[in-house]
C-alpha cells in the first residue's frame, strides 16, 4: 500500500473511554477513509501508552495524530509531542471527543458527529498551543487546559477509574457531594508573577471552560501564550457549594469571592491545612497528578493543534 504523507492519521484509541461512543470512532474512521486518507487505529491497554506512541511515531508517515479518548488521553499525548525530539516537525493533533467532559472538544468549538469529526481532522485550521506546565515532588508535567488544587483537586483525587466508567459524569457529582460534607478551610498561598494572593481554591488554566461547556476564564484562549489563575477567595462549605451553583448557572466570573488573574509564572503551597491530614492533591486535565506544592508556567515546546474551519 502505498499513500502520501500529508494525507495519513494516525488514530489513538482508549477503548476504556470509546466503549459507550465506539459508533462515533468507527464513523470518523470511515468518513476519513471515504475522503482519501490513511487511517492507522492505535488501541491504548494502559497509562502512559498513548503517550509513548506519540513520542515515538514516525513523523514522515503520519500528517495527524487524532486522540478518541477523554482530556486524560489528550493530556498524555500532548506531552508525547512536546517531548519528541529530533527536526522533523510532530504531526497535527486532532480530536476525537470520547471522555466524561471532554473540556478541550468545548474549548475548540468541536463537532461532536462523525461529519464534523472527520472534516476537522482532515481540513481543520491549525492553531499552536504553548501547554502549561506544572513541577513538583522532582516531577514535571504539561497540560492543555488546567492544573487545580483545592476543592476540585480533592474530588478528581476521590474518583476512582472504576466508578468513572460506571457512572460517568455522576461520580463526579457524587464525590462533589463527598468532599463539600468533609469540608476543611485549608488556605493556599497563590503567587502569580511575584505578587502574593491567598485562596481557598484555584484553577490555573488555558481556556475558558471547566468541567464541559461552563465558562470560568472568559478572556483565555488556547492560542495566547498566557494563563489565567481563578481564585476563589472565600472560605466554607456553603461557599463552596454557592461557586458551584454558579458554575452551573453560567455566573460564576461575576460572583463575589471570585476573580481571575492572568499570569506567566505561578506557584502554590499550603498556606495552612486547617488540621487535615490527607495530602493536597494537584489535578492536571482531570487527572490525579502531583501534590503541593508546584511551580506552574508555559512550556518551551508548542503542539499544533487542528479545530474546525
Amino acid at each position: 500500500m502505498t499513500f502520501s504523507s500529508d494525507r495519513a492519521v494516525l488514530l489513538i484509541l482508549n477503548p476504556t473511554a470509546g466503549r459507550r461512543r465506539r459508533g462515533l470512532v468507527d464513523g470518523v474512521v470511515q468518513r476519513v477513509r471515504d475522503l482519501g486518507w490513511t487511517v492507522d487505529v492505535v488501541e491504548t491497554a494502559a497509562a502512559g501508552d498513548a503517550r509513548r506512541i506519540a513520542e515515538t511515531c514516525d513523523a514522515a508517515r503520519y500528517a495527524v495524530i487524532a486522540v478518541a479518548g477523554g482530556d486524560g488521553t489528550i493530556n498524555e499525548v500532548v506531552n508525547g509531542l512536546v517531548h519528541r525530539g529530533g527536526a522533523a516537525p510532530s504531526p497535527a493533533l486532532g480530536i476525537v471527543p470520547l471522555g466524561t467532559a471532554n473540556v478541550l472538544a468545548y474549548e475548540l468549538g468541536l463537532g461532536f458527529s462523525a461529519a464534523a469529526v472527520a472534516q476537522t481532522l482532515t481540513a481543520g485550521r491549525e492553531i499552536l498551543l504553548q501547554p502549561g506546565e506544572a513541577s513538583g515532588e522532582g516531577r514535571t508535567r504539561q497540560f492543555s487546559l488546567m492544573a487545580g488544587a483545592g476543592f476540585d483537586a480533592k474530588v478528581v483525587a476521590g474518583v476512582s477509574a472504576p466508578l468513572k466508567r460506571r457512572l460517568g459524569r455522576a461520580a463526579y457529582v457524587w464525590r462533589s457531594l463527598v468532599e463539600a460534607r468533609r469540608y476543611r478551610p485549608v488556605r493556599y498561598a497563590v503567587e502569580i508573577d511575584g505578587a502574593r494572593h491567598e485562596a481557598a481554591s484555584v484553577i490555573v488554566t488555558h481556556g475558558r471552560h471547566y468541567a464541559g461547556p461552563y465558562v470560568v476564564a472568559p478572556d483565555a484562549a488556547l492560542g495566547k501564550p498566557l494563563l489565567h489563575v481563578c481564585l476563589f477567595e472565600r472560605w466554607g462549605r456553603s461557599q463552596t457549594l454557592r461557586f458551584g451553583l454558579a458554575l452551573l448557572l453560567g455566573r460564576l466570573p461575576r460572583t463575589a469571592g471570585y476573580r481571575v488573574i492572568a499570569g506567566h509564572d505561578i506557584r502554590v503551597s499550603v498556606l495552612s491545612d486547617a488540621g487535615e491530614v490527607r495530602r493536597q492533591p494537584v489535578q492536571i486535565d482531570g487527572d490525579d497528578a502531583l501534590t503541593l506544592p508546584v511551580s506552574i508556567a508555559l512550556a518551551a515546546g508548542a503542539v499544533r493543534l487542528l479545530r474546525p474551519a
